[in-house]
């Protein structure tokens, strides 16, 4: 049964690639005669033209962070594996990559803007910023929810290896990612400056990328410190990522990712099609499964998050990866392919909860494992059967590391992106600009986890969620405003827009009344409650601003170069 849903499955995400993926592009009519952003301006700075399986690496590392991993198991434990799979399939192919690939390619065309500033030339100043300003929430919401899951697995680790003497799983799982961040560094600082052939680097950096889970393992009470501890660290660490040349540290960070990446897809890969496992999950569990989420409808969606679509990616397409296209043509595979290759990210997360016992989703202390920990001990149990079971120690560990590794992927570029939002806001320039933009972005997550009790990230993820596939949501509206405007097709973003719409908008207004219901006095509850009306009344200004302008404004052909 597993391997038969693999196979339709794979075939499934080919068929979306190849099919409606290329039908998808002919709309935008791709040109490579035409000079990119990252061509023209090319300032060794943020404008660096990429190689495309170089750029593909640091994009899909970039996207493929904790949320495909972290929200199916989530929804799985609370609503059965068939529904989430049903929705990562059809969201992936029909929406997720839909959006990836036209956000990726308007901002080419558009000289590598931003979605809000697209936001801003066609439906306005005032829903420019709108855009910015939820964009901003939005990436709060991701920075704190997600230094919260890292710091938690920097502290405990893997409970399934809590026991093993002389042996810290946190510790492990901790020194091998500042390893990997600190070898990314020394990456960059070799592609700048000795400009080495790409395959020459593959095969030494990358290799030492793996070795640093054994290292991990050898030195795994290197870093032992509290989980406030190593919140603030994390924060610290984003605050320089943001603020260094991408060819620093997010290139080449990237670069290894995607390779870790894609070997944690290969064992998958092994372990679905030669490990003999067999699903242990009820494929449905109820409609309502109680408390404030459990509702299938709307929560379903918006738990899985990344897994199926994502505004963040939006974000990333066009705040980043725009910036290091060297042709149009290579917006496809990056924009349309990766968020295929996220997908099936999602399935191989949703797996590693399905062949589990409900006996192994339980820690020691009679709670549910965390998400992290489920996806380490599946990706770690798929490896020994390669590695033996005698190497379980470094199995988990690369399996949380590469956890951990997804993760600050999408921190730091969190970070940078609401620096960018803080600085266009407030009109800052320069360095001293680049420094208050960040300071600007950093300081709510500071305050915030300091509120928040350790291990909390589940009271954000909901609303991370909501918001995220809700920013998705208005960049399809911008995105559509803009292909209607130059007489195209628009169906294939409008109806997507329409349903993450209605769905977001009805999560979001669930979490209002659930929140303010449930807080006492000034706390997150309360926080979260008060974030969600905003959210709530800037898409609403948006979607009708844009239904104003469509009515206002009579489609006109734009020139070629545009569209």
């Amino acid at each position: 049964m597993l391997t038969l849903l693999a196979v339709l499955f794979i075939v499934w995400l080919v068929f979306g690639y190849f099919a409606y993926g290329r039908w998808i592009t002919k709309q935008f009519k791709l040109d490579d005669s035409r000079e990119t952003p990252a061509v023209a301006v090319n300032d060794g700075q943020d404008f660096v033209p990429a190689r495309p399986f170089y750029l593909f690496g640091q994009h899909f590392s970039a996207i493929a962070a904790a949320g495909p991993i972290a929200g199916p198991i989530i929804a799985c434990m609370a609503f059965g594996w068939l529904p989430c799979l049903i929705w990562i399939a059809l969201g992936v192919v029909l929406i997720g990559a839909v959006h990836d690939f036209s956000a990726l390619a308007s901002s080419v065309r558009h000289g590598a803007q931003s979605v809000a500033e697209i936001t801003k030339e066609k439906l306005g100043t005032g829903a420019g910023k709108a855009m910015m300003a939820f964009i901003w929430i939005a990436l709060i919401y991701v920075i704190v929810a997600f230094t919260d899951i890292t710091a938690g697995t920097f502290v405990s680790g893997d409970d399934a290896l809590a026991g093993e003497s002389r042996f810290n799983p946190g510790g492990a799982v901790a020194f091998a990612s500042i390893a990997y961040l600190l070898l990314s560094i020394l990456l960059g600082l070799v592609e700048r400056y000795l400009k080495p052939p790409l395959w020459l680097v593959t095969i030494i950096f990358v290799p030492a990328t793996f070795a640093l889970s054994y290292l991990g393992t050898q030195f795994s009470y290197v870093f032992a410190f509290s989980h406030l501890s190593w919140s603030v660290m994390i924060l610290i660490y984003c605050v320089g990522a943001s603020l260094v040349p991408v060819w620093a540290l997010l290139q080449p960070r990237g670069y290894l990712g995607g390779f870790v990446l894609y070997t944690a897809i290969a064992v998958g890969v092994i372990g679905i099609f030669f490990g003999g496992y067999s699903i242990q999950q009820p494929e449905f569990k109820s409609f309502d499964v109680g408390g404030m989420t459990g509702m299938l409808f709307p929560f379903l969606f918006v738990t899985i998050a990344c897994g199926a679509c994502s505004g963040f990616h939006g974000l990333v397409c066009s705040g980043t990866t725009s910036k290091q296209i060297e042709k149009e043509s290579h917006t496809r595979p990056v924009g349309y392919g990766a968020m295929l290759a996220e997908g099936f990210v999602a399935f191989i997360a949703l797996v590693t909860v399905m062949i589990a016992t409900s006996d192994m989703l339980i820690g020691p202390d009679g709670r549910n494992l965390s998400a992290g920990k489920i996806y380490g001990n599946g990706i770690g149990n798929f490896l020994t059967l390669l590695i033996g079971e005698d190497n379980l120690q470094f199995a988990i560990t690369f399996g949380a590391m590469a956890f951990s590794t997804f993760v600050f992927d999408t921190l730091d570029v969190s970070m940078r992106l609401g620096r960018y939002i803080v600085q266009e806001l407030c009109g800052l320039r320069g360095r001293i600009g680049a420094i208050i933009g960040t300071l600007g972005t950093v300081a709510i997550p500071f305050v915030l986890i300091f509120f928040a009790r350790p291990g909390s990230y589940l009271d954000f993820w909901t609303l991370f969620g909501a918001s995220n596939q809700l920013l998705a949501a208005l960049s399809l509206l911008t995105i559509t405003v803009w292909l209607h405007q130059a007489r195209k097709r628009i169906a294939f973003t409008l109806l997507p827009m329409l349903f993450v719409l209605v769905i977001t908008l009805w999560a979001l207004g669930s979490l209002v009344w659930g929140n303010f219901s449930a807080s006492s006095g000034f706390d997150i509850k309360l926080v979260n409650g008060v974030a969600s009306i905003a959210l709530i009344c800037l898409a609403i200004y948006l979607v009708v601003t844009a239904f104003l302008k469509l009515r206002r404004d009579k489609p006109e052909l734009i020139e070629a170069e545009s569209v």
